[in-house]
Order: C-alpha cells, then sequence, then structure tokens
C-alpha cells in the first residue's frame, strides 16, 4: 500500500483501467438481495439468478423486453452507487494528469465529477439506444423514456407505444453495449478513443503509473493486456494491479508491479 502511494504520487501520469469490480465495490451488485429486492416479479417467472444473465433473456414481447430493461437501466445508470469509491478514486488521481479507460457502462466516472473529456467508455453506455440493425452509426439519449418506462409498466409490460423505435428506419432499438459486430460506435466514441490515443503518445517515455482497477477475465485485451504490454515496453513505467481474487502480473514486469488482493473501495479509502 505504501508503495502504491509514492509511485502514485511520483508519477508523471496516470492511465486508469476500471473493469466491473470497481462497481462492484461501488455497491453496483448484480445478485443477492439488490437482485431480488428490484426484480421479484421477473425472478418468480424465470427464476434468473442475476440481473446480467436476465438481461440475455429472449422475452416473448417487446413491452415485457423494455419493462425488465428498463428497470435494469434505472438502477445501474440514473442511480447513484451506494458507495463513494468513485469519489475516492477522484481524489487520488485529480491532481494529476490523468486518463480513464473503462469496460463499464454506468456512467459513474461522470456523475462523481471525472472529467469527461478524459474518459472513455469503450464498450458503450447504458444510458443510449441504437438502432437494433442498425441502419446508421447515432445513438439516442434514453432517461426520459426509461423513467416513464419503469413509471408506467405493469403486469411486467410497459405500454406499447414507450418501445422505443429507430427514427431512421422504422426498426426496434436496442442498447448501445458492445455485444457482437452491431454495437454503434458514434462521433462521441471515436472522438474519445482518439482522446486516449493522443494521451498515450504524450506519454511515451515518461513515469507513467497504469492503475488497473477491477479487470477480470471476460474481455483482457481492452485493458488488462496493452496496460502489461505498455509497461514493458516503457522502463518507466509502474503496473498496478487493485483486484479482489484475481490480482497477478506476468513474470516479465514483475519488478515494476504492485499488485494488491483486496476490496477496491477499502484500498482507495486506505490510499
Amino acid at each position: 500500500m505504501k508503495k502504491l502511494r509514492r509511485e502514485l504520487e511520483a508519477a508523471d501520469a496516470v492511465v486508469v483501467g476500471a473493469g466491473a469490480g470497481l462497481s462492484t465495490s461501488a455497491g453496483f451488485t448484480y445478485s443477492g438481495e439488490r437482485f431480488r429486492r428490484l426484480f421479484p416479479d421477473f425472478i418468480e417467472k424465470y427464476h434468473f439468478s442475476d440481473m446480467y444473465s436476465g438481461g440475455f433473456y429472449p422475452f416473448e414481447t417487446l413491452e415485457e423486453h423494455w419493462a425488465y430493461w428498463s428497470r435494469y437501466i434505472l438502477c445501474n445508470r440514473y442511480t447513484d452507487a451506494p458507495k463513494p469509491v468513485y469519489q475516492k478514486l477522484l481524489a487520488l488521481v485529480e491532481n494529476k494528469d490523468y486518463f480513464v479507460l473503462t469496460t463499464n457502462v454506468d456512467h459513474q466516472f461522470q456523475k462523481a465529477g471525472f472529467d469527461k473529456e478524459r474518459l472513455f467508455y469503450t464498450q458503450g453506455d447504458y444510458g443510449l439506444w441504437q438502432c437494433g440493425k442498425p441502419c446508421c452509426q447515432k445513438t439516442y439519449d434514453n432517461e426520459e423514456t426509461v423513467r416513464r418506462m419503469v413509471e408506467e409498466q405493469r403486469e411486467m409490460r410497459v405500454p406499447a407505444e414507450l418501445v422505443p423505435r429507430c427514427p431512421v428506419c422504422g426498426r426496434p432499438m436496442t442498447m448501445n453495449l458492445r455485444s457482437d459486430n452491431t454495437f454503434v460506435e458514434d462521433e462521441g466514441w471515436h472522438r474519445a478513443a482518439e482522446r486516449y490515443s493522443e494521451f498515450l503518445r504524450r506519454c511515451e517515455g515518461m513515469r507513467v503509473m497504469f492503475l488497473e482497477l477491477g479487470v477480470g477475465a471476460n474481455t483482457p485485451g481492452i485493458i488488462k493486456y496493452p496496460f502489461w504490454r505498455m509497461t514493458y515496453q516503457n522502463p518507466k513505467a509502474v503496473y498496478a494491479c487493485v483486484n479482489l481474487g484475481e490480482a497477478f502480473v506476468p513474470k516479465e514486469i514483475k519488478d515494476r508491479s504492485i499488485c494488491i488482493d483486496g476490496d477496491i473501495g477499502e484500498v482507495l479509502g486506505c490510499l
């Protein structure tokens, strides 16, 4: 812990790589009491074990699909995280030259006060819809309609008139989440990608801290493997991994790495 604190203070720049474990630490759990409290009717009917797997269920109607997903979006996107883990992270990096790369889609970085120009959400956003085909590379804010869906749904169905359809082609909309090759990378996505690439170019050869928080093995090619590679290529770089049960590092960068097996919120609080 002391070594991680020293390296953070000494770093010229910090690249934060955040995965699902960060939001889990902040209280956004997808199973257990929170899931049972928010989805009792769907659990009774379909025997879902957790919120995530329920999101893949092939509901017979769009009205039922959006009844489930509107609650899913509201509790994970438009509700504040129960614990101030993101705020603790901001306190550690806000006075540094930092950038955040994340696979999380719950918008908690911006809600905590992170500069949106220093964020790259690679996998989408619960707050955006896109055409299901898609017919164009556009996304659409969903907050107003989602709140109405939650308020007006009855017997696990939303009113038919609230089912979202693409304003360009009329097809049903879907979530702007990367699950297959239909994921829309809109103009905002590409601008964020370029800002991240420019930040990395600017930091080449500098004393950089690659701070990985809660990244699992689902999509290691987005954060984990690139962080290892960039640390290996830059002799001044340091890699740090904070992850409950999954803190490890390859031997090639072991001498410039810090691994902490623990709850991210507790670790950030100590720092």
